[in-house]
């Protein structure tokens, strides 16, 4: 022990303040507990540091971009449109500590202990936070580890200078000519639009058949069509197998259909997955249970195989989402509280800010089958919405799945402007059990494109209005 290192005694410690860790921190808090939280890095983790906020304020630029060139049909018509791409990153950047502020300040306001460093467990209830100058020790009676993840490395992709991760895509500092996108997923997807709306020429190469795995085809060709619409190429069942560095950019090697091609570009972005940030914290001593790929195992609680310490985001199974993150948070703290709270995932909802944004909750209508459900769909175009129409975003549908007999919300599926506030009501409808009726007999406002559920809940019962 280092001299002067007297234990610090706290009821919960949290490690990792991303959206999982704040949140369970907070909760906690709110419950009674004394609260530490530990973080190595910045206050708000991957997802408002360097994911999900920076990426959607990068993609929201690049609309601003594409409308600012390309809305003749509305009678406007501006000339000599011209990018700044270092003030797109300021913007993204404040943002971003606008938002690390904001988090602070709620730990803070919650009496939640802050540390910076690096956690390491030395026993079940013992923790060592250290950082360059010192190591602490601190006596805890419950921890939640909420470590998250990063970006996987392949082989003959080590990252550097031109072949980046998704932190690196959202930091250039310059708009790239050509980009290479290997991984068609919802991180490679997203930023490849964006660049694409920024004018740069981009590249995917997805191993699998088709981009965006998860989704439905139909929502999956619309986002295709439009990144085709842009100049983009997508090469399925492609297979990467080396990148060449050069003074001035990257050069790929990649297999498809039996041949071997080459493609050129100012940098290859690698979005294959995430790795959970499950080593070298000390859970191999505790002997916590891990699976094959180093997730931690946990119940219905977020309790691991040791009773006092929980998991929660993405070192444990499920979709990496940060909602799915704060959500397993609160139950955790709830649990330490001992309350009866336990995670239940059928109205976790996933989105896809792509072009038309993609969103889906529940089963989608081949999973309720496979289930044994007898369904019945209903299913209702953008382009059938006055509010789409006037807002020149005709693209896509919603489709609502139900249980036959009684019209029970089972899932739903969202291609369209909007979708990803949309989706709340279809969630909110499968979370709560609410039925195609209930739907239907809601007065949506007009015209908005909330109306499209209704429609489409219209359209199962059999009584549509506005489609035939």
């Amino acid at each position: 022990m280092v001299v002067g290192d007297f234990p610090i005694e706290t009821d919960t410690v949290v490690v990792g303040a991303g959206p999982g860790g704040y949140v369970a921190a907070i909760r906690a808090a709110q419950l009674g507990q004394k609260v530490t939280i530990v973080e190595k890095n910045a206050w708000g983790g991957v997802c408002l540091n360097v994911g999900c906020i920076p990426s959607k304020a990068v993609i929201s630029s690049s609309h601003r971009f594409q409308e600012a060139q390309n809305s003749e049909e509305m009678g406007i018509k501006v000339e000599n449109v011209s990018l700044d791409f270092s003030k797109v990153q300021s913007f993204k950047q404040s943002v971003v500590d606008k938002l690390v502020g904001g988090v602070e300040g709620l730990l803070k306001g919650n009496k939640v202990d802050m540390v910076k460093g690096e956690a390491y467990f030395v026993d079940n209830n013992t923790m060592k936070v250290m950082d360059d100058k010192q190591s602490q020790t601190y006596k805890f009676k419950n921890a939640i580890i909420a470590t998250g993840s990063r970006p996987i490395e392949i082989p003959g992709f080590k990252f550097g200078e031109r072949i980046i991760d998704s932190t690196g895509a959202l930091d250039l500092q310059e708009k790239p000519e050509k980009l290479i996108v290997i991984g068609g997923g919802y991180i490679g997807t997203e930023l490849g639009t964006a660049y694409a709306n920024f004018g740069t020429e981009v590249t995917i190469l997805e191993g699998q058949k088709d981009i965006l795995g998860g989704f439905e085809k139909r929502m999956t060709a619309l986002v295709k069509r439009n990144l085709k619409k842009k100049g983009a190429k997508i090469v399925t069942q492609a297979m990467a197998k080396s990148a060449e560095e050069t003074e001035n950019g990257v050069k790929v090697t990649y297999e498809a259909k039996g041949e071997t091609h080459e493609v050129e570009a100012d940098y290859v972005l690698v979005t294959v997955g995430r790795k959970p940030n499950t080593e070298e914290i000390g859970l191999e001593e505790l002997g916590i249970k891990k699976t094959d790929r180093g997730l931690i195992e946990v119940d219905k609680q977020s309790r691991t195989s040791i009773d006092n310490i929980y998991a929660i985001g993405d070192i444990v199974e499920g979709l990496p989402l940060a909602h799915k993150a704060s959500y397993e948070g609160k139950i955790a703290a709830e649990a330490i509280a001992g309350e009866k709270s336990e995670v239940d995932y059928i109205g976790m909802p996933a989105v896809c800010f792509t072009e038309p944004e993609l969103a889906t909750v529940g089963f989608n209508e081949a999973d309720a089958k496979e289930e044994g459900y007898e369904v019945v769909t209903g299913q209702f175009p953008f382009g059938a919405n006055g509010r789409a129409l006037g807002l020149n975003k005709s693209d896509g549908f919603v489709k609502v799945v139900a249980r036959k007999e009684d019209g029970l919300v089972l899932g739903a599926q969202i291609a369209g402007d909007g979708a990803s506030d949309i989706i709340a009501e279809l969630g909110l409808a499968v979370e709560t059990g609410i039925t195609l009726e209930d739907i239907a007999l809601t007065i949506h406002a007009h015209p908005t494109l909330g109306e499209i559920p209704m429609e489409a809940a219209e359209v199962a019962l059999g009584r549509p209005i506005h489609s035939m």
